[in-house]
């Protein structure tokens, strides 16, 4: 029992995969933020900031919804959603 509880009382670190979400997280909120009332879709934000690029529509739909609440705001507009600089 004393094995699995320092097993799971263990510190750790981010992947390098969570590291370089956090790099995309950033530079998806500088983009939202330079235009506040605009209004985005995922696809705009892919061909809009450069980090985004290469990224697939899901990867980005993930780290922006891991957004929402902090920085990024969610609305739905007849049934598509959309993403706004929250101020």
């Amino acid at each position: 029992l004393e094995l699995l509880a320092k097993k799971n009382s263990a510190e750790k670190k981010p992947t390098a995969q969570q590291t370089a979400n956090i790099g995309i997280g950033e530079a998806i909120v500088a983009h939202l933020s330079s235009q506040p009332t605009r209004l985005f879709t995922i696809t705009e934000i892919i061909k809009e900031v450069p980090a985004c690029a290469e990224l697939t529509n899901q990867r980005v739909s993930a780290i922006v919804r891991g957004l929402i609440g902090t920085s990024v705001e969610r609305v739905e507009e007849k049934r598509k959603a959309f993403f706004r600089f929250l101020a």
